[in-house]
Formats: C-alpha cells, sequence, structure tokens
C-alpha cells in the first residue's frame, strides 16, 4: 500500500509554522507527524502539500494510494479503520476527510474538498487533531508519552550516571551516544527522553514529560518544566515552561520562554524573555493567518509562535500571545507588538522589509553551520514567501 500524507485547510490555520513545510512535518510530541505516521504504518509516507512546497516534499502516487490527513495524530485504533478502507472509499467526520483510498487516476487529480462524495464512513475512533498552533504545545504531553513508548518498545536504555538526581517513578530512556551527569531528572508527571548523542550538562534541573532529541544540548543549570520538546540539532538554556522547538534552533541562554513554539534556523539572544500570562489573567488572543484577525485561544497561558529563520537580539521582551513570521529579524529595547509579520526587520520602535538578498544571505551561512546547504529549492520557497507575505508588512507601517 502506497501512504501519502494531504494538507488540508488546516495547513493554513497553521501559519506561520507551516510556511516552510507540510503540516507532517511538524514536531509534536518526541516525533514530527509524519515520522509517527512512519511508524504506525510501518511503511514511507510521502506529501500532498502546497505547490510551491511540492519539490522539497514531494508525492509518490501508485496504482493504490490511501490519503491520510496530515493533521490527525495517529492511534492503534484510527490505523486499523483507515487499512480497511476499500478502494474509493473515505473516511470522514462532518467536512473534514481523515483518509481516502483512490487509485493512480484520481490520486493525480487529488482534491480533500472533493474526494469520493458519497461513498464516505464515519470513524468510530476519537482522533486527535492539530488544528491551531497552540495545539502543539497544549498536546505536547500525550504526544511525548505516546512516542516514548513507540521508540523505546523492545529497546533498553543506556545506564544512568549514578552523578544524576532521579525523582519519579516514570522511565528515563537515553539512546546511543547521550550524556547526561550531576543533573535532577524529575518523572513523577511524566518520562524523559534523551536521543542520540545529546547531552544534558551539569546543574540542569528537568521535569517530564521531557524530550531531548538527536544531538541537541541542554546547557549548564538550565530549568525545564515539561511537557517540553527539544528537536534535534539545537541548544537551550535559561528556563522553559512547555516548550517545542522543531529543531535546528538556538535558545542558549538565560532568560524566559514558556508555552511556545520555535520553529527551526531561529535563535533568541540572550535574556530573551516571553509573557505567558496576561497581567489581568484573561484568556489570550493570537494572530491567525487564515481569519486574518487575534482569535481567542481560550488558553490562560499562551506564549510565543515563532516561524523559521526569525532571529531576535539580546534583552528582547515577547509580549503574551505573539505570532512571528518567518525570517524576521528583532532587536532594540521595549516591548513587541503581537505580531511581526515574515521579513520584518526591527524592533518596538518600527520595522522595515528584510532586503530579499539579505535573507538568502543569513540563511546560508545559518545553515551552513550544520552542514546543510541552502540551496535553490530553498531560496525559491524563501522567494515565494517573501511575495505572498507583503501584504502584511505593507499594512504594518
Amino acid at each position: 500500500m502506497n501512504y501519502i500524507l494531504f494538507d488540508d485547510k488546516t495547513w493554513e490555520q497553521l501559519l506561520p509554522l507551516t510556511y516552510t513545510r507540510p503540516v507532517a512535518e511538524v514536531r509534536v510530541g518526541i516525533l514530527t507527524i509524519k515520522e509517527k505516521w512512519e511508524k504506525y504504518l510501518q511503511s514511507t509516507c510521502s506529501y500532498f502539500t502546497k505547490e510551491y512546497l511540492q519539490e522539497k516534499f514531494p508525492s509518490e502516487i501508485e496504482e493504490d494510494n490511501i490519503f491520510i490527513n496530515s493533521s490527525l495524530i495517529p492511534t492503534a485504533e484510527l490505523l486499523s479503520e483507515i487499512e480497511n478502507l476499500e478502494m474509493n472509499q473515505v473516511l470522514k467526520y462532518e467536512d473534514i476527510v481523515y483518509a481516502v483510498r483512490i487509485d493512480k487516476k484520481e490520486a493525480l487529480a487529488f482534491d480533500p474538498g472533493k474526494c469520493c462524495q458519497g461513498n464516505s464512513i464515519q470513524p468510530i475512533s476519537e482522533c486527535v487533531k492539530l488544528n491551531h498552533p497552540w495545539d502543539i504545545f497544549v498536546m505536547n504531553g500525550d504526544c511525548i508519552e505516546q512516542d516514548f513508548k513507540l521508540l523505546t518498545k523492545g529497546k533498553k536504555s543506556l545506564p544512568i550516571s549514578k552523578t544524576n538526581n532521579i525523582l519519579g517513578d516514570n522511565d528515563i530512556f537515553l539512546e546511543r551516544g547521550a550524556k547526561v551527569e550531576c543533573a535532577t531528572l524529575n518523572t513523577t508527571d511524566g518520562p524523559i527522553f534523551i536521543g542520540k548523542n545529546a547531552e544534558i550538562m551539569e546543574n540542569s534541573a528537568i521535569r517530564g514529560p521531557f524530550a531531548l532529541c538527536n544531538h541537541s544540548v541542554v546547557k549548564m543549570s538550565a530549568k525545564i518544566y515539561g511537557p517540553t520538546t527539544i528537536g534535534p540539532h539545537s541548544k537551550v538554556g535559561g528556563e522553559l515552561n512547555n516548550v517545542v522547538v522543531f529543531g535546528y534552533s538556538n535558545k542558549a541562554h538565560d532568560g524566559f520562554l514558556g508555552n511556545s513554539v520555535i520553529g527551526e534556523w531561529c535563535n533568541l539572544g540572550a535574556d530573551t524573555n516571553n509573557s505567558n500570562l496576561k497581567n489581568n489573567y484573561a484568556a489570550v488572543k493570537l494572530w491567525d493567518y487564515k481569519a486574518e484577525s487575534f482569535l481567542n485561544t481560550g488558553l490562560q497561558f499562551c506564549g510565543l509562535i515563532m516561524g523559521d529563520h526569525s532571529k531576535c537580539g539580546i534583552n528582547t521582551m515577547f509580549n503574551t500571545g505573539t505570532v512571528v513570521g518567518v525570517s524576521a529579524n528583532i532587536f532594540g529595547d521595549g516591548f513587541l507588538r503581537n505580531f511581526i509579520p515574515s521579513f520584518a526587520w526591527g524592533g518596538a520602535h518600527g520595522f522595515t522589509e528584510t532586503r530579499l538578498n539579505k535573507v538568502h544571505e543569513i540563511a546560508g551561512l545559518v545553515m551552513a553551520r550544520r552542514k546543510i546547504e541552502f540551496d535553490e529549492i530553498e531560496q525559491k520557497i524563501m522567494n515565494h514567501l517573501f511575495e505572498i507575505t507583503k501584504k502584511y508588512r505593507e499594512s504594518y507601517k
């Protein structure tokens, strides 16, 4: 069977995090959504996403295909229902297509809103679905526990050094090459997962559920409250509470980050802080690209949502419920507005538009440090984003 993870209207609801990726590449828990499905399916998956992303994230069409909604978190029960689909049958709840099985001809003309009209069945099992950026940190604890079981089943952890202070009864798992010394690891509220060649430096205090992915580092004396995930090739320090970092990003110094999602290739300068609670304790409103207005999250705690390639200088202060687009460069004193468009350059005293050649130059330098090329495909994606996000910068002046 050939499996394809497709994006529907949820892609737009998850902006700016999805400007540079399909929904399947969103990390929640330890794994990305694609990695979760591949574990459950015991098979590789390809993507059906926005046209400008398709070159980097291609589709693979065969004679018999199952398209699965990329915003769904897999479960064994949902998997069983999907695998029992007959040809030209769709698993659908209200107006949301969960999955559909179609042949090559239908797959080449696939449209999530029009597939297999009249030949649908409703899912029996309860489904967990991403709908908004804040769902990522809200759902992160349950997803860490689910992924922990997937990744550690039948495997043996590296031994934990006796220099560490261990509290709680949940599991701690260290992958090959992981290093943890002189740290306090508290699993009372959930497990702790340390990926390959990842390191927790001395005097750090970690409360689960917590995941540190491959080749990432928690710096000395960090304080991290779960549920928190640090994606691969990242560095974090200071104080974090319920944060998801997709990967290849750094918050390496002191400062507070809470109830937040940080994309890839981001850097938060020393003593960057965000507010995650309003002074009046009211529910937080967050900028929504689909509605082009601020939506009530219903959450009392909501911090920073930051798209890929964005940076901020030292002592940056983010207001409660701030959304930062792709490749923004933020610096200077004072509290910022709570919506900062993509490719904005400046701070509390005003913004200008970043020059596109400068965007390419910075991205190339940052990615080269990880031995990844900012190639022609990446450049085309960035060029496209520069054009489609221009309206937000123009209305921001």
